[in-house]
């Protein structure tokens, strides 16, 4: 038999673990029921692909994510390995050619989701596979408390009736010890050995930063933290936004979301892994399966909605264990649009049964029938059609999806996307000749950023509206702009697919999921909560906050987060009389606006603001048409 430290350095180049790895491994390879807990960035797959490579036969792994299944699915292959992953958008005859390989072909990894173990075919053939191992990866989503609880995993259960002997390894980054010791109850592990790495992240330090000008404070510490930064956003125009004011100021950075098509983001994460670009700015979906060592700084514009998510996207900095910085930038705005995006938006369990009920009316299933029927569905004309406010109803859409009610297409492969490809100059002068066009490409312009770069997917229905004009109007003059080589416009009426996965029951069906629904949205109300205590807390270190969070005994202060910096200071209590005497002296010389303060006085940002505010108040200064401020003339 082969010995874990020969397969790590024939597969992985590496000639020794990380911390806790070969004790994992061996636990498997003694045939143990494991448990393990490593943050992110710990090296979670060795644990279970290098006992699975030592042992004879095929290790299955029950993994959530599509895109991590693939990801790790190709990184088996570049080393030679026979792996695959079996994944939705497969027909039954293909299906059943893959299950035979996995029996006949000498596979090591099968690579399937939770809701696939519930199909007759494959649980048949995994009871013919010669199985050496069974990995349940995002282990959390098995628990009712997870961070994103997923019915189907109760499932995985049915893989130790198929092969009692097995062993099972759960695997994890984040939970907490209510949510450990669900997974060890709900997959039968009898004497598991449990093995969990501490969160703590000693050569990170966490900040917290209040700021009414975020940019700016972006800059400074883009400037003083110099290396790869990852900057994450909540909106894929804000990407695309910050990238371009970024690219101004002459930063080396790229952007990344959902709606780039596939070579282009293999493109930029190619150029930001190998520091062609160093900046990358991102909706919260990158960085999944990605290990980029050299991470120095990690920038949230927008509050987490989680401490969990939040942990992992900051967790990303510094895996080559040298100082790293995290930056979460808050305002006073920041708390509402967090509990308007995520708890505001909450569908109550009336509007989940009224949208379902609508779904089947809109495909026209009947009581009873529908079951492992496909659609292809327009998410916008399904909302137009009913009159239903888009988040809430793609929020249901998600809950029925996470619940296997339906299955719910995300990968957009309809989508409509657009590119101009004339220079700006020459669009304008186009305008001047078809006048009549004008107000739907400059609103067409206003809306997506870098429409000139890249063809991005666009709204019809949102420039339908910002237009005042129907959506049939916007697609003839977008056609007719193709036609005369202004744009590249790509049409579908569709722009994903849905999946009946239950015959209609109407009420019935969603009263089934009732409970964990409730449940789930209490634990997101806790999340949210639990965020804004974070940022709010600024008398505990922040490192000792966040390991308090997941059930981390720990008194001892990091020393370098915000919270600790502050306490080392020797703090005045600054003078208000001071601070406004100091900007009148300023403003007597010379109109400035707020950054320019900040630079020139030593006050805090805070205080610095507040004595602006206080003298807009009492008419003493005043703002120019520049946003500057200068003295009031009396």
């Amino acid at each position: 038999m082969s010995h874990p430290i020969n397969i790590l350095e024939r597969y992985w180049n590496h000639t020794s673990f990380r911390p806790l790895q070969e004790e994992i491994i061996n636990a498997v390879l003694d045939n143990e029921d494991t448990f393990v807990l490593l943050p992110t960035g710990g090296g979670k797959s060795i644990c279970f692909q290098i006992p699975a490579l030592i042992k004879e036969g095929i290790c299955i792994v029950v993994s959530p994510l599509v895109a991590l299944m693939k990801d790790q699915v190709k990184h088996l292959k570049d080393k030679g390995i026979k792996a695959m992953a079996i994944t939705s958008g497969i027909s039954y005859a293909e299906l059943d050619t893959l299950l035979d390989n996995c029996i006949y072909g000498n596979y090591k990894f099968l690579y399937l989701s939770p809701e696939r173990l519930q199909q007759d075919i494959v649980q048949h053939r995994i009871q013919q596979m010669n199985v050496n191992l069974i990995a349940v990866d995002e282990a959390h989503c098995i628990s009712q408390w997870g961070n994103d609880f997923r019915p189907a995993y109760k499932n995985i259960t049915v893989l130790r009736e198929l092969h009692p002997t097995v062993n099972v390894i759960a695997l994890t980054a984040t939970a907490k010890p209510k949510v450990i010791q669900e997974i060890i109850t709900e997959l039968d592990f009898i004497t598991p050995k449990i093995f969990k790495a501490s969160f703590s992240r000693p050569n990170i330090a966490y900040n917290v930063v209040y700021s009414e000008d975020k940019l700016y404070n972006l800059e400074r510490f883009l400037n003083i933290h110099k290396g790869a930064s990852i900057i994450y956003v909540r909106s894929r125009k804000l990407s695309v936004e910050i990238h371009e004011h970024l690219n101004k100021l002459g930063y080396s950075s790229t952007f990344f979301h959902g709606g780039i098509p596939t070579k282009d983001k293999q493109e930029r994460l190619n150029q930001w892994m190998n520091n062609q670009k160093e900046i990358m700015v991102a909706t919260t979906a990158f960085g999944m399966g990605i290990d980029k060592p050299d991470v120095k700084t990690i920038f949230h514009i927008n509050l987490p909605e989680s401490l969990e998510s939040y942990y992992q996207e900051a967790g990303r900095a510094g895996r080559n264990n040298e100082d790293a910085y995290a930056f979460l930038l808050t305002n006073t705005s920041d708390e509402e649009r967090l509990k308007r995006q995520f708890i505001n938006t909450l569908p109550s369990i009336e509007f989940i049964k009224q949208v379902y009920r609508k779904l089947c009316n809109y495909f026209q299933i009947s009581y009873g029938e529908g079951e492992f029927s496909s659609h292809q569905f327009n998410f916008n004309a399904f909302c137009k059609t009913y009159d239903f406010k888009t988040t809430q109803t793609f929020n249901t859409l998600q809950i029925l999806d996470r619940n296997s009610i339906i299955k719910l297409s995300q990968q957009f492969n309809y989508t409509t996307t657009l590119q101009f490809i004339i220079s700006s100059n020459s669009l304008f002068a186009y305008l001047d000749r078809h006048k009549h066009v004008a107000l739907i490409v400059k609103s067409i312009l206003r809306t997506y950023g870098g429409i000139f770069e890249h063809a991005l997917a666009i709204n019809l229905s949102l420039i339908a509206t910002k237009t005042a004009t129907s959506e049939k109007q916007i697609i003839a003059v977008l056609q007719h702009l193709d036609k005369d080589d202004i744009v590249d416009f790509k049409y579908s009426n569709t722009d994903s697919e849905v999946v009946f996965l239950q015959p209609r029951e109407d009420d019935k069906t969603i009263n089934r999921i009732v409970t964990i629904v409730e449940q789930q949205q209490e634990l997101k109300r806790l999340q949210v909560n639990a965020v804004l205590k974070y940022v709010e807390n600024n008398s505990v270190c922040k490192q000792v906050q966040l390991l308090h969070y997941f059930g981390e005994d720990s008194t001892k202060n990091c020393g370098k987060c915000s919270v600790c910096l502050s306490h080392s200071e020797v703090i005045e209590v600054p003078d208000v009389k001071t601070i406004r005497e100091q900007i009148l002296s300023i403003l007597a010389t010379k109109n400035m606006n707020s950054r320019q303060l900040v630079e020139e006085l030593s006050f805090k940002d805070t205080d610095i603001f507040d004595a602006l505010k206080l003298l807009l108040e009492h008419q003493i200064i005043e703002t120019t048409p520049s946003n500057s401020y200068k003295i009031k003339s009396r």
